[in-house]
């Protein structure tokens, strides 16, 4: 079940409608017999993994709190995450490994490793998995108590909204928020319904419209050079950010429905103005997740520059293969921690050679810049494949300066009209990024205004959504690209 179904459209309603007739003590009963029913609607016999999961972790967590030697308490977070980490590594990264041993052996003239089996990924295993290990780590530090009841901590693990694409929430957000039942607010459910509205905007008009673009130009390198690919490279830029945003917006939108504040997972990223900055805003859960589990533990910034940037090193490139089982991932992951590194002996000659001015001009140039830095690595995390991601810088250098002005653009399955439609709302986009940037929140500015005006914007929002988004004439349902990690 995805968002942007009919299935969605039915499902929602019934849940909310239920939840608030039900008495206090059971409605997270209910929430956790949805989200359940949600998940299983893709594939049913992959809710034993999420089972799974979920009992190892709690069970875990009481050992930990009852524990009191620091060795057992080390054994027993070791054996949990050990467990996890392999039943995430055998559907994630098996299929991976075979190919890899093999090309090894392939080298050396040594038989190959024989595996017909292909492994299917089941949908949000990365997200949950990280969610509940970053449960126990928290029970471990002794940041959080070990939750007791089953069924609650079973929902914070599965709470349908979030469970296949993240946020991915920490025990201290969403687990104490569902300890307590949420009374009917009105407020909640219009800045729910406004978020949602958002989010699909920016999933069916922008996202999925952009994506006919970037898949007419990826899925054939060799017939399209120079200008149609950087285009398209920029509005995979803009797809991967619209249709994760739209995820995360409405999951946001749909949480509030019964009173729970998810965290915010996206705030303004392209406006950066440094690859740092970048992913301080960019998957906000994700990087902090790595920061305060990964980074940290290696050391963080405590022993050194040097060991500071190899722990840099390590995390974006663990991260990248977090994100797929593909060289082209770990380049990508790799990468954008290298821009980093680059960026700080940067700032350091910098401050060195002359006084820096934060001008609108240097402003300006270093926000184009970042955007390219990140464009640059996104071609390896679209392309998929090291191979691949080659041929598609190979075709982007060989610029044809007419095919920017001969209208190539609109043979690319996006009609002229609907070009404008998509342009259009990315300029949306940016201004109501860019007022985000400096700190104005746009769905808390809808609320404020006056009834009749809400009325007009949450409208005309729902008009363009269903002319130009689901029940536009180039529409193609799809899922969201972050379900495959």
């Amino acid at each position: 079940m995805i968002f942007n179904s009919t299935q969605f459209i039915i499902f929602f309603p019934i849940v909310v409608l239920v939840y608030y007739t039900l008495p206090n003590k059971v409605r997270y009963i209910w929430l956790l017999a949805a989200s359940y029913y949600f998940y299983m609607s893709w594939n049913p016999i992959y809710i034993l993994l999420l089972f799974s999961c979920t009992v190892i972790t709690y069970a875990a967590g009481l050992i930990l709190e009852k524990l009191q030697n620091i060795n057992s308490r080390k054994l027993c977070l070791a054996a949990c995450l050990m467990i996890n980490l392999c039943i995430l590594g055998f559907f994630k990264y098996f299929n991976f490994a075979v190919i890899n041993i093999n090309r090894i052996l392939s080298a050396v003239h040594i038989g190959q490793v024989t595996w017909e089996h292909n492994i299917i990924l089941p949908v949000g295993i990365s997200f949950y998995t990280l969610q509940a290990l970053g449960y126990l780590i928290d029970v471990y530090r002794g940041d959080i108590y070990a939750e007791k009841n089953f069924f609650r901590y079973a929902l914070f693990i599965s709470f349908f909204p979030q469970l296949v694409a993240g946020p991915i929430e920490r025990s201290k957000n969403l687990l104490v928020q569902l300890y307590t039942a949420k009374k009917f607010d009105w407020e909640n459910f219009r800045r729910g319904f406004v978020l949602m509205l958002w989010g699909f905007f920016l999933k069916v008009v922008i996202a999925d419209r952009a994506a006919v673009i970037v898949n007419t130009v990826y899925g054939n390198p060799d017939e399209y050079k120079g200008f149609l690919v950087m285009a398209a490279t920029f509005f995979f830029a803009i797809q991967i950010y619209c249709d994760f945003y739209g995820y995360s917006v409405i999951a946001r939108g749909a949480a509030y429905f019964f009173g729970i504040k998810l965290t915010d997972n996206f705030n303004a990223p392209y406006f950066s103005q440094s690859v740092k900055e970048f992913w301080r805003r960019w998957h906000i859960s994700l990087s902090g997740w790595f920061r305060d589990y990964l980074y940290i533990p290696l050391g963080g910034n405590r022993k050194g520059a040097l060991r500071r940037r190899i722990n840099l090193l390590i995390v974006f490139t663990v991260s990248g293969l977090w994100h797929g089982a593909s060289m082209a991932f770990v380049v990508w992951g790799f990468l954008n921690g290298a821009y980093q590194i680059a960026g700080e002996f940067i700032r350091e000659l910098r401050s060195t050679l002359y006084t820096y001015k934060d001008s609108f001009g240097a402003r300006l140039t270093k926000r184009l810049a970042t955007f390219v830095l990140v464009c640059i690595a996104w071609v390896f995390f679209r392309a998929g494949q090291l191979s691949s991601a080659v041929d598609m810088f190979r075709s982007m250098v060989q610029f044809d300066l007419i095919s920017m002005f001969n209208g190539a653009i609109y043979g690319l399955g996006v009609s002229k009209e609907y070009l404008n439609v998509l342009l259009t709302a990315i300029f949306v986009l940016g201004y109501i990024d860019f007022q985000k940037y400096k700190g104005t929140d746009a769905v808390s500015a809808v609320l404020k205004q006056k009834w009749y005006l809400r009325i007009v914007i949450e409208t005309g929002l729902l008009f363009t959504i269903l002319l130009f988004g689901c029940y536009g004439v180039e529409y193609d349902t799809s899922e969201f690209i972050y379900f495959q990690f």
